[in-house]
């Protein structure tokens, strides 16, 4: 059976003992989404991976406020769920880990760290 979802390509930061080294991925992204849903669903995810890739993390506002752009897309629990397993295995970053610690921090940003 075909996959719902089709994907645009991404970046992610890979640090070894030399420096950075860019890796190219594919976002998970719905095969019917407009350009504007694009656009939110991507821009949530770069927040979640600036929430990691940042030394400074991203703030709690901007992330939460494209989280809801997201979910004006992704209206479904388990889309949003099949969505973040997917990102997760292409980045090895956790949209849910990354939402549940901006949830809970006092803080005004939010760092993560993988595995952490």
């Amino acid at each position: 059976m075909p996959s719902p979802f089709c994907c645009i390509m991404g970046r992610k930061k890979k640090y070894n003992g030399w420096g950075a080294i860019l890796k190219n991925f594919s976002y998970p992204l719905g095969n019917d989404w407009t350009t504007d849903e694009i656009i939110s669903v991507t821009d949530f995810y770069r927040q979640v991976e600036d929430a990691y890739e940042l030394s400074q993390g991203v703030t709690v506002s901007a992330l939460l406020s494209a989280y809801k752009a997201f979910k004006q897309v992704v209206t479904s629990k388990s889309q949003e769920k099949q969505l973040g397993k997917q990102f997760e295995q292409l980045t090895g970053y956790s949209l849910y880990l990354t939402l549940k610690a901006a949830r809970e921090t006092a803080k005004k940003s939010v760092k993560m760290t993988i595995g952490g």
